[in-house]
C-alpha cells in the first residue's frame, strides 16, 4: 500500500496539465532514492525519499463499522492511520545556475503539492483506489527534521534545500469478523442485591425480551413495513433491509401483524424462540 502511494504522488507531480504552468517540473523524472552521496541522476530528477512511516495516533479510532448481509453482521475494524513522509530534493542537471534551476523545481513542487489538501481520486493508485476517508495531503517541516545537518549527515551527504510532504492513508490491519445477528435479546429488571452487586432480588426481578426480524416479500426486503405485536401496543417499522427491532415483551405466545402496501399478514411466534425458528416474515 505504501508503493501505492508512492506510484500515486508520482502521478500528481507526472500530471501532463503541468507542461504549461511548470514546464522544469513537467520535463523532469520522479524518483524516490535515497539522496546519499551516490545518487547522481543523469537527467533532472525530483526525489521523493520516504523517510518516516508511523501511525496518526489523533486519528486512531477503536469504533468498528458494522455491516448487514445476508442474515449476519460483518464486522469491520477500523484501520490504523498511517503518516507517511517523503522528503523532497531537486536534482537540476545541464544548463547554467542550477542553483537557481533547484530552487525553481522546489518552488513549482511546493505550488503542485500545496493545490491538493487531499489528494483527487483520479491520481490514485492500487490499493489506494476508491480509499476512505480521502487521503490529506500536507506539505510541512515535520518534528522529526528538526537539525536539517544532522539528517543529511546521517544518510551521508551534503545538506541541500529540501520540502516534506505527509500524506495519511488507512491500512487495514484485521480481517473482518461475521456473526450471526442476535434475533432475541433477554432484558432483566430489578433491585439490586448491594449497591455493587450484579445479582438482583428474586422478588423484583422482571424479565423482558427484545426481538428482531426481517420482512421480505419474493425473497426480497420490504422496507417501511408497519409490524405490530397484537394486544402489547408495540410497533416499528422495518428499514431499508427489511429488518425490525421490537421490545419490551414478556416470554410466551405473540401475535405479529405485519401491514405493507395493502398487504397484511398475520404470524404466531414464540418468545423466545425455539431452536431453528426466528421471527422473520414472508409476505
Amino acid at each position: 500500500m505504501i508503493r501505492d502511494l508512492s506510484s500515486t504522488l508520482q502521478a500528481v507531480l507526472s500530471d501532463p496539465s503541468l507542461a504549461g504552468p511548470f514546464p522544469e517540473l513537467s520535463k523532469a523524472l520522479v524518483a524516490f532514492d535515497r539522496p546519499d552521496e551516490s545518487f547522481k541522476p543523469a537527467q533532472t530528477t525530483v526525489d521523493l525519499f520516504l523517510f518516516d512511516v508511523r501511525e496518526n495516533m489523533e486519528l486512531r479510532s477503536n469504533e468498528p463499522a458494522i455491516e448487514r448481509l445476508n442474515g449476519q453482521a460483518v464486522m469491520h475494524r477500523s484501520p490504523m492511520r498511517v503518516a507517511c513522509t517523503y522528503l523532497i530534493t531537486a536534482w537540476p542537471v545541464g544548463g547554467t545556475d542550477l542553483v537557481l534551476q533547484e530552487q525553481r523545481l522546489l518552488a513549482q513542487v511546493l505550488q503542485v503539492v500545496s493545490t491538493y489538501p487531499q489528494i483527487p481520486m483520479s491520481f490514485l493508485k492500487g490499493k489506494l483506489v476508491g480509499q476512505a476517508p480521502p487521503l490529506p495531503m500536507m506539505a510541512s517541516h515535520p518534528e522529526e527534521l528538526k537539525n536539517p545537518a544532522e539528517f543529511w549527515t546521517a544518510i551521508g551527504n551534503k545538506m541541500r534545500a529540501s520540502i516534506t510532504v505527509t500524506v495519511t492513508i488507512s491500512m487495514q490491519v484485521a480481517a473482518p469478523v461475521t456473526a450471526p445477528i442476535a434475533k432475541t435479546a433477554l432484558i432483566r429488571v430489578g433491585e439490586r442485591t448491594g449497591p455493587d452487586a450484579r445479582t438482583l432480588i428474586p422478588a423484583s426481578k422482571m424479565e423482558f425480551y427484545r426481538i428482531g426480524g426481517k420482512v421480505t416479500s419474493g425473497g426480497q426486503a420490504v422496507a417501511g413495513a408497519m409490524v405490530t405485536v397484537a394486544g402489547a401496543g408495540l410497533s416499528a417499522r422495518t428499514d431499508g433491509e427489511g429488518e425490525y427491532v421490537l421490545g419490551a415483551m414478556t416470554a410466551g405466545l405473540h401475535t405479529l401483524h405485519v401491514e405493507a402496501d395493502g398487504t397484511t399478514k398475520q404470524v404466531s411466534i414464540t418468545v423466545p424462540a425455539t431452536a431453528g425458528a426466528n421471527y422473520d416474515v414472508q409476505l
